[in-house]
């Protein structure tokens, strides 16, 4: 915020979000339900779901949100919009989430030359975030105007459900398979191939649950219970750890990091569904008939890159049969920030997004 307003921005508001961002839609007891742009009753995703849904109704171009989970992604491609989590520390970070260095900053907008716009200004240094990375090299957004080479020759491998980590519905499934198709027509080397790792949720919710309760622990009784229920149950589970689990967590986080860089050494991207699903119901945490209680069991695509820290989008890539967005990831390596946004924009570039607005209001 410091760096939008030395640059001249103009703010509209706050947006919403569920308490502390904890969850993957846009609820909470004191602002209610953020509803999704193309269908009201249904979700907005979250946790920055009230930023999506501003920039899917136009209320402003530019929308800054936090994704520690895939808080930006999932509204993204939830209300049709374009979202990147940059490599932890690009965007510099104060205060300190509680989330530590799950949390990411990162611009939503309806385009990625919006968004490159919006890191040129925000990813300033700033002496108050001590994990900060080093200026960017270059113009994120200089580097899209000279046309950066767009995707040609690119190493791209796609992966339909990241091993089997999760059902998608076959429109999303069709949606991605014409975006990836559309990679390789723009000169892209894609194969179809996994990364090969083994769902890490059961060491996220360690390092997030633990990271709840630390944010909710100054609070007394009388505020504890006027939190979101499934706050506290989160934040429950999170105090029971030990530090061990935690460490515990910490080495299968470090683990997948270097099997990401080994990856990553052989392919430029990584292209997965956003979602596996098109926004559900709102005022939830996961879709009604799911076998899963917490939002991480439909969001398997986002949470494990930012266990590994890298950049990651979602880019619009169609409507569903309902008229519902649906979003394609493309995650890089640490640090390729502006391979990801050059890919982003030549899909944009080429058409993938168009039609996607919402209806009239």
């Amino acid at each position: 915020m410091a760096r939008l307003r030395e640059h001249g921005a103009v703010f509209v508001g706050k947006t919403t979000t569920p308490e502390f961002g904890w969850k993957g839609v846009t609820d909470s007891p004191v602002h209610g339900v953020t509803g999704n742009p193309y269908d009201p009753q249904r979700t907005a995703g979250g946790s920055s779901g009230g930023s999506a849904a501003a920039v899917a109704l136009g209320a402003g171009p530019l929308s800054l949100g936090t994704d520690g989970g895939g808080s930006v992604r999932i509204p993204a491609a939830f209300c049709g919009i374009f979202a990147l989590k940059p490599t932890y520390g690009r965007v510099p970070l104060y205060p300190a989430s509680a989330f530590g260095t799950l949390a990411h900053v990162g611009p939503m907008t309806r385009d990625a030359a919006d968004a490159a716009l919006l890191m040129d200004v925000i990813s300033g240094p700033d002496w108050r975030d001590w994990s900060q990375l080093g200026p960017a090299e270059g113009s994120f957004r200089e580097a899209l105007a000279s046309g950066g080479g767009g995707v040609d020759g690119l190493r791209v491998a796609y992966s339909p459900a990241l091993g089997g980590a999760a059902v998608v519905d076959p429109e999303v499934a069709a949606s991605v398979r014409r975006a990836v198709d559309l990679l390789a027509e723009l000169g892209a080397v894609v194969e179809e191939i996994d990364p090969g790792f083994e769902d890490p949720v059961e060491a996220f919710h360690t390092l997030w649950f633990s990271g709840a309760a630390r944010v909710v622990q100054p609070l007394g009784q009388e505020d504890w219970e006027l939190l979101d229920p499934g706050l506290r149950e989160i934040c429950a589970q999170g105090a029971s750890y030990s530090a061990l689990d935690y460490l515990a967590a910490v080495d299968v986080r470090m683990a997948l990091g270097h099997a990401m860089g080994r990856f990553h050494s052989a392919y430029d991207l990584l292209v997965t569904p956003t979602l596996p699903i098109t926004a559900f119901e709102a005022g939830v945490e996961v879709p009604k008939g799911s076998e899963h209680t917490r939002w991480t069991g439909w969001t398997p695509f986002t949470y494990p890159f930012n266990l590994t820290q890298q950049p990651a989008a979602s880019v619009p890539c169609g409507l569903s049969g309902a008229g519902l967005p649906i979003g394609v990831q493309l995650v890089g390596a640490r640090h390729a920030d502006a391979l990801v946004l050059r890919a982003a924009h030549a899909l944009f570039e080429a058409g993938l997004a168009d039609g996607v607005r919402p209806p009239a209001t």
